[in-house]
């Protein structure tokens, strides 16, 4: 930097209006502020409307020429900015945040700091909860209420011991397209954005020194297409709005009336209280002179209509009651009458509404002296203010060669810039490949289907994790996780079919083989299962009687086994009996034996749980006793 500069702190305030672009150069010095420079220059087209740009590139060229002009004045390049965005479509959330410490301990500023940006990202999830809308929105501001200690409500919480903190602060969102606007027209113009705050946070930093906080007083920013309002009490800004009526509004009438264009009627405009009389040319070439007083009559209707707005939204944000006292600031709020007819509208005497200009710039040391101190100059020199206050700017990385634009809470992760992608809750698990659903003997059996592998993230080339914090320009690669193989299982790989089953004859026991169906459709071993299907596993042997059946029982399945002997003959009688206080009907088979009730209830017996314990009316059982219409059966483990 030139020889007036502090290279250490030295910060570039740009204040994109409407209607021109001012920008200033500071540094901080003790409790001053040094101007070391300042410009003004207007868009040569209505490049912005209401605040909000409409054509980024001729925007991107007034800034261009504005950080020409500055460099040459302090004999340095300039590299990033500080800006403001008018609070066109403002939303704000109002919220209470607790954190506890880990333990008992001396307040710093790192815990303060921790809060604030807890505080901000609940506001942030209780807007994105209210306002269902397909628009994104991101924070530019916050300001804080009221902290607390404990539950005992604190101005600062420094230096303070406590085991838990709060705060109660004011969060403002503003959509996506009016923040990326501003950010592409600096960018363009060869800047980096270094903060960015509200307009009418910017403001109330200068106009209303935190020792008049204390007192109910509003603020109005009176701009070119907007005017921004904030509220103070009780030592605290309280809320934040805006009406979309400001100056243009005056020069659109002048223009109209005297059919000139709206470069034309600004000077009008601007000769206002100063020429008894103003000259001008028409679009058509015709001098014309018009007084003072036919001006002021002219735009009557447009003031009284201006502060009517201001007078009901200031009510609005203070609970519906008129406040002590306005500041206004801003070129919109210089017309002559502005302020007596707001002070009428609000019922307070006319002092009490005031413009605001060089008596806050006690703390404003001006190193040009030809600089015109007025109100025009309070939001420029806010903005840099907000720099050494705040750090609420957008920072861009790279998530797969797209950019990803992330509000910067100072603690941004990898997780962060993936909710900003379709990787959002996708992409980085494994998932399991598709199950397998079939049924064994009427039983649902389910094989689950293989695990993907995870996904492989780098961060500028380095192996990371979703913890992993990231910064501005980071280059972010992710190989998506993937999908496992889907399930495959054959009929010899189910327990049902590799259970060993014998049969016992005298002093010989052999093993039996096993009948398997799909679908009523005998297959082998080697059947490749499919989903949905209907499998059934029986005994070949059908001469061994069920009491001569016994199970090796390795390798057992969770199931229960369904292995049932095909029986032969004439199946012509059906009788009733009493199992375990049910009714059971027995029927297929011309007589019954006790194991024969087995087929016909829910009774797991390849699962050992004690001693089995039968009975048949009373007494204990054999299973191959006979059974009789009537009889009562128990069955259970001891």
């Amino acid at each position: 930097m030139g020889e007036n500069s502090n290279p250490n702190n030295m910060v570039f305030g740009l204040d994109i209006g409407t209607r021109s672009i001012v920008g200033t150069v500071g540094y901080k010095s003790g409790k001053d502020f040094v101007v070391v420079a300042q410009t003004a220059k207007e868009h040569e087209t209505r490049a912005m409307l209401d605040g909000q740009i409409h054509d980024i590139q001729a925007v991107a060229g007034t800034i261009k020429d504005v950080k020409k002009h500055l460099e040459t004045m302090i004999g340095d390049k300039l590299h990033s900015a500080c800006i403001a965005a008018a609070g066109r479509v403002l939303k704000t959330v109002t919220t209470h945040t607790d954190m506890e410490l880990k333990e008992e301990k001396t307040v710093d500023k790192e815990d303060v700091f921790s809060l604030q940006s807890l505080a901000i990202e609940d506001a942030y999830r209780i807007f994105l909860d209210n306002e269902k809308m397909d628009v994104k929105f991101f924070c530019v501001g916050s300001s804080v209420v009221k902290y607390y200690l404990g539950d005992l409500p604190m101005n600062n919480l420094l230096d303070h011991k406590a085991k838990s903190i709060g705060v109660d602060i004011i969060a403002t969102f503003l959509p996506e397209d009016v923040v990326d606007g501003l950010y592409k027209a600096v960018e363009y113009a060869g800047l980096n954005v270094a903060n960015m705050t509200l307009e009418p946070i910017a403001a109330i930093e200068l106009a209303i020194p935190d020792k008049f906080r204390l007192l109910n007083i509003a603020l109005v920013d009176v701009g070119a297409g907007t005017s921004d309002i904030s509220i103070t009490k009780d030592g605290s800004i309280i809320a934040f709005g805006m009406i979309p009526t400001a100056g243009d509004s005056l020069t659109e009438t002048i223009a109209n009336h005297c059919m000139v264009d709206f470069g034309t009627a600004e000077e009008i405009k601007r000769q206002i209280g100063v020429n008894d009389e103003i000259e001008y040319e028409d679009i058509l070439g015709i001098k014309y002179t018009i007084t003072n007083d036919e001006i002021m009559g002219l735009i009557a209707g447009n003031v009284d209509e201006m502060t009517s707005l201001a007078a009901d939204k200031i009510m609005e944000l203070n609970g519906g009651k008129s406040v002590g006292a306005v500041f206004v600031v801003g070129g919109g709020g210089m017309i002559p009458g502005y302020t007596e007819k707001l002070a009428e509208k609000l019922g307070l005497n006319k002092e009490r509404v005031a413009l605001r200009g060089k008596e806050v710039m006690q703390d404003i040391v001006f190193k040009n002296t030809e600089l015109n101190v007025n109100s025009l100059l309070v939001t420029p020199i806010g903005i840099c203010l907000n720099y050494y206050k705040e750090s609420n700017n957008f920072i861009y990385v790279s998530f797969n060669d797209d950019n990803i634009k992330l509000y910067n809470n100072n603690n941004l992760t990898v997780t962060d810039a993936a909710m900003q992608t379709e990787y959002a809750g996708i992409g980085f698990f494994p998932k399991s490949g598709d199950a397998l659903n079939f049924t064994v003997n009427g039983r649902e059996r389910m094989c689950r289907g293989g695990m993907g592998e995870p996904a492989v993230i780098k961060v500028n080339g380095n192996p990371a994790n979703l913890h992993t914090p990231i910064n501005e320009g980071d280059k972010i690669e992710v190989i998506a996780a993937t999908k496992g193989e889907p399930a495959v299982m054959t009929v010899g790989e189910l327990n049902e079919y590799k259970e060993i089953v014998k049969s016992i004859s005298g002093n010989s026991t052999r093993t039996l083989d096993k009948i398997v169906t799909v679908n009523g459709v005998r297959v082998t071993e080697d059947y490749s299962i499919q989903n949905g299907d209907k499998l059934e596993i029986f005994v070949s042997d059908e001469s061994i009687a069920p009491s001569e059946v016994h199970s090796d029982m390795n390798d057992v399945s969770n199931d229960k086994q369904s292995i049932n002997p095909v029986n032969s003959g004439n199946l012509s009688s059906d009788i009733f009996v009493s199992v375990n206080s049910s009714p059971i009907k027995l029927t297929g088979k011309s007589s019954y034996v006790f194991v024969d009730i087995f087929d016909h209830i829910d009774f797991d017996r390849s699962r050992v749980k004690g001693n089995l314990v039968t009975k048949l009316n009373g007494k204990a059982a054999q299973y191959m006793e006979e059974l009789h219409d009537g009889d009562i059966i128990e069955v259970f483990w001891a």
